[in-house]
């Protein structure tokens, strides 16, 4: 299984789109903080706009798609004379269509959703991002025919909103997702993202890894591996995934522990072994700096919420809605 592929199925992630936004010009749509475990996406299809999340502001353009891991609140701004202008939402059976007050030509056409994952697995992943991620794939000619048709896909489903629809947007905007943690610094962004290493070397050591955290990974043995010497893995790893391998291994390894915490019964100390610690403590540790809480509270709060139905799957009202 490949390094995305696992990724994902470890982060137990459901995808869900919320809004079509059909913006006229000079309009501003504030958007709220989402809640835990949720992280909003944009991905445009016609157009240019802003988006600003705290200082950060960047200029978004056919192709291009902004996630933002810490669900943080944030504004899309399009351009245009007079003064700023709010919006209105038309509710759906599927999503919110949103369009600018007092109407107008649409200048942007922008899917707005979010991602939904676990509190172990997912959320070490959506930490270990940059945010916020800002991956343009019209700046490759392969990715954009890709995307294309993603967004041919969404958009005609969109205008037909029958039965379906929803799932079958949710699962159009996990393909999204795929898509966004593959793509590598350069070709489409200029961020690191560890989920895509393109140096084959480097990607292949991220993928031994995942597959068997609990493995002696050894800096000399995945060096090894890599036919590089020590200091030109360590300098080549921190360039394609923007961490060091430490820290890489940490969260690959807790990750992994915290599938194993949801999906098993096996002892803490167990799982602590399988996953690469030497030591119940040293795991535990490890385990609450990453997720924030302790293994074995970790496990009750997963078993709590399959038992009242509250675990992540979408069904939450965030709180970033616009207005």
């Amino acid at each position: 299984m490949d390094a995305v592929s696992r990724l994902l199925r470890m982060a137990r992630i459901m995808a869900s789109l919320d809004k079509r936004c059909l913006l006229g010009g000079a309009t501003r749509m504030d958007v709220g903080r989402y809640h835990e475990l949720e992280a909003p996406f944009h991905v445009l299809l016609e157009g240019e706009c802003q988006l600003q999340v705290g200082t950060t502001l960047l200029e978004m353009r056919p192709g291009d798609v902004v996630l933002i891991p810490s669900g943080a609140p944030h504004r899309v701004i399009t351009s245009g004379p007079g003064s700023l202008r709010g919006t209105t939402e038309t509710a759906g059976d599927a999503f919110v269509t949103t369009r600018s007050e007092r109407g107008g030509t649409a200048v942007i056409d922008l899917f707005c959703g979010r991602y939904t994952f676990d509190a172990g697995a997912g959320a070490v992943l959506f930490r270990s991002l940059p945010d916020p991620v800002h991956v343009s794939f019209g700046q490759s000619a392969d990715s954009d025919e890709v995307l294309r048709m993603l967004s041919a896909l969404m958009r005609g489903e969109a205008q037909r909103e029958g039965r379906g629809t929803a799932a079958i947007l949710s699962a159009l905007s996990t393909v999204l997702l795929a898509m966004v943690l593959r793509s590598s610094r350069g070709a489409t962004t200029t961020t690191a993202l560890w989920t895509a290493a393109a140096d084959g070397r480097i990607a292949e050591a991220v993928e031994g890894v995942l597959n068997d955290p609990g493995a002696d990974w050894t800096i000399d043995r995945l060096s090894r591996a890599a036919a590089m010497s020590r200091a030109t893995f360590l300098r080549h790893f921190g360039q394609e995934t923007g961490m060091t391998v430490g820290a890489f291994l940490a969260r690959a390894r807790l990750m992994a522990a915290a599938e194993l915490l949801s999906s098993t019964d096996a002892t803490v100390a167990t799982i602590a072994g399988e996953v690469g610690y030497q030591s119940e403590s040293a795991f535990s540790r490890a385990f609450r700096t990453q997720v924030g809480t302790t293994p074995a509270r970790f496990r009750r709060d997963q078993h709590q919420r399959k038992r009242v139905g509250t675990s992540a799957d979408g069904a939450l009202e965030p709180e970033g809605r616009s207005r």
